[in-house]
């Protein structure tokens, strides 16, 4: 059986204008900035193409970042070298055009992201990512993300936590 989305870094081939999302400022950013950001080295952007249509499905950024050790739950800094801050990859932007929402695209991003930061040369210690609203905090929570401490749309996974839940 052959997949029906294959994952792999964007490039200029890949068609951007019809995707759509739902979100104006995601799909601006894919359609006018994400290419910039990928060659300047700010942020790599992966793209989820339907096998058969070639079209572009959804998409995300992951950068370089560090996460304070003192906002991380008790629970997980206790377990760390006390360090000030711990390195990690924050996915910057996500998203899946509406056409193709609700089909598991989004887990299957997050279990990309953490696939390439577990074999990142720097090592990292967790995922990070901003959540843009409620709904967003949820989506990430459903995956066994959990919030830094008093910053509640700031969320983190610990990659080895991602390999239990993301990867099994």
């Amino acid at each position: 059986m052959t997949a029906l989305f294959r994952l792999e870094a964007l490039a200029s081939q890949h068609d951007r204008s019809a995707f759509t999302s739902g979100d104006g400022r995601l799909d601006l950013y894919f359609q006018t900035q994400a290419t910039q950001d990928s060659r300047r080295r700010i942020a790599n952007c992966f793209v989820a193409v339907e096998t058969a249509t070639h079209q572009v499905v959804a998409y995300y950024t992951i950068a370089s970042a560090s996460v304070s050790t003192a906002d991380l739950p008790p629970d997980d800094a206790k377990r760390l070298p006390r360090y000030p801050t711990m390195p990690a990859v924050r996915i910057g932007r996500l998203a899946v055009d509406r056409r193709y929402q609700g089909r598991g695209l989004g887990k299957s991003l997050l279990a990309d992201a953490a696939v390439k930061a577990i074999a990142a040369a720097p090592a990292s210690f967790a995922l990070l990512v901003d959540a843009k609203d409620d709904q967003a905090v949820n989506f990430y929570k459903h995956h066994g993300f959990r919030q830094l401490v008093g910053m509640p749309r700031v969320l983190f996974l610990p990659l080895a936590t991602a390999e239990k839940l993301l990867l099994a």
